[in-house]
């Protein structure tokens, strides 16, 4: 009977496990009561458990969980276990293991505290100061108890204390999230993208963690003077992406290349010669740019504004918006350029110039303008000729023609010659009256001595007024330096004639008597 009971203690005591006070062993909950929990490890006797240790669906009989050894037995001669300990001592050694490797880990704020909060940590308390919290201007009813990513920062071994920062694992998810972008994108792949700033060269497009470049070029196949015109910060917009480069961390985009290019099948739409309409939407002093379609526009150049207007500056003629209908004169498909023409579409009168307006014929035209060169004249046919200073009069020295004629003047001129070709018609003013010069050389042979009075002093002579429309000229090597430097407007001075010049109208004279 003894040797039964000494077989039966051994296998007994075989069937018990070797446990240790401050391991961690596996239990089974076998009796649930109102204050504590029987727990099971496989050991001689049970152990019991505060109730309040234990979460809400952790309650429940026959399940497994793991619980620290504190005591081997105690007064009564129970095993002492703790579930909560247990936890405290694995989720440790996982924030151990997360600290060492670098990984975030979920934590959820339960406490506003002085300088920061307490978070719960895989039931450790963590200090998450307001400095690394990143919840600047959040409410504290969106913070606590919500689950966010963590950075383990700090740790005490001793303390079994840790510092964490949000911060730090928010920009640790934007550069995973950035590297998980530049793996995905692909050049000539459509991507959604938000505005995030816009500059007078472009738009910076964010992609999710990845910024690239919208160039103004490749906003619109229309023509773009601002970015501002066509995306405004925080627009949303789907982009083709144009190309990558990931050792400058650079991306081009595209937003025109979402649609065909409407210059494809330019030739076919715009031959020469055909009529089109179209909308003004630039005007520059060389010329006007018209829209024929989204995407299209024409140049009308000043020269090709009027047959017989000098169109100096379009913007009097034209405004932005006007609608006009135009000749196509050329497309160059890969310059991306149409010539465009309003006086193809009247008749040219130049072709009737030639016939019309004979060398020697007198005719009536009407003052249009000036320049330091001549007179512009306004025939009829709407044609302009114009007279030049020296065909203003025959004897007279004039330094501006407004001194002759004023602008709105009806005026008779004769037609020195037409160039219809170059659209040019030479007016003479002085040619209504018979040269004088044959009778002046008469008047004034050479070595004539007269007084006469200073007109004008320049650097290569003095102008004389020898009677009321006539003039002549003192070289500046024909008087004397000492007496020039004394002369002034309204003086007399004695000369006498060196030259005349029937063929130039122009008159020598010298002070060296």
């Amino acid at each position: 009977m003894s040797e039964e009971r000494s077989a039966l203690e051994q296998m007994y005591n075989e069937s018990i496990k070797i446990i240790r006070e401050g391991q961690v062993v596996k239990g089974k909950i076998v009796w649930l009561k109102q204050k504590e929990v029987l727990v099971d490890v496989d050991f001689k006797s049970e152990g019991i458990v505060p109730i309040t240790e234990f979460g809400k669906d952790e309650l429940e009989v026959g399940k497994e969980l793991d619980f620290l050894v504190e005591s081997i037995e105690n007064e009564v001669g129970t095993i002492v276990l703790s579930r909560e300990k247990a936890k405290h001592m694995q989720g440790w050694g996982q924030v151990v293991k997360n600290f060492e490797d670098g990984e975030l880990v979920d934590g959820k704020p339960t406490k506003k505290v002085k300088g920061g909060f307490l978070v719960d940590v895989m039931g450790i308390d963590g200090f998450l100061p307001s400095s690394l919290s990143a919840f600047k201007n959040v409410p504290d009813k969106d913070i606590l108890y919500k689950v966010f990513k963590f950075k383990i920062v700090k740790i005490n071994k001793l303390r079994y204390s840790i510092i964490l920062s949000r911060r730090e694992a928010m920009q640790k998810e934007k550069d995973k999230a950035r590297e998980k972008i530049w793996q995905e994108l692909r050049a000539g792949e459509v991507y959604p993208g938000t505005v995030k700033a816009i500059t007078d060269f472009g738009a910076f497009i964010d992609l999710g963690g990845v910024d690239g470049l919208l160039h103004i070029t490749d906003m619109s196949w229309s023509k773009v003077t601002h970015p501002s015109e066509i995306v405004a910060v925080g627009d949303r917009i789907e982009v083709v992406v144009l190309n990558i480069d990931k050792e400058s961390n650079k991306i081009s985009l595209g937003l025109k290349q979402r649609t065909p290019d409407p210059w494809g099948d330019i030739e076919t739409k715009y031959t020469a010669g055909t009529k089109v309409k179209g909308k003004v939407v630039n005007i520059l002093p060389y010329g006007i740019f018209v829209e024929l379609e989204k995407g299209i526009e024409g140049l009308i150049h000043v020269s090709e504004i009027s047959w017989v207007k000098r169109v100096e500056n379009p913007a009097e003629m034209f405004a932005i918006g006007d609608m006009l209908e135009v000749q196509v004169l050329n497309v160059d498909k890969e310059a991306r350029k149409i010539a465009l023409s309003l006086k193809q579409l009247e008749q040219n009168p130049w072709l009737e110039a030639g016939s019309k307006y004979a060398p020697g014929a007198t005719v009536q035209g009407k003052v249009k303008g000036f320049t330091k060169y001549g007179v512009f004249v306004e025939l009829d046919l709407a044609l302009e000729g114009m007279i030049h200073i020296s065909d203003l009069s025959w004897t007279k020295r004039i330094a501006h023609p407004q001194d002759v004629l004023k602008k709105g003047q009806k005026i008779e001129v004769a037609i020195l010659s037409v160039d219809a070709q170059n659209q040019r018609i030479a007016l003479g003013l002085k040619q209504l009256q018979p040269n004088p010069w044959p009778e002046i050389a008469k008047k004034y042979p050479l070595d004539t001595q007269l007084e006469v009075e200073v007109v004008n002093i320049t650097d290569f002579g003095v102008f004389a007024k020898i009677d009321e429309d006539l003039e002549g000229l003192v070289f500046s090597n024909e008087i004397d330096q000492e007496q020039l430097k004394q002369l002034k407007p309204g003086d007399k001075i004695k000369v006498k004639v060196i030259k005349v010049d029937v063929e130039q109208c122009k008159m020598g004279l010298s002070a060296k008597i």
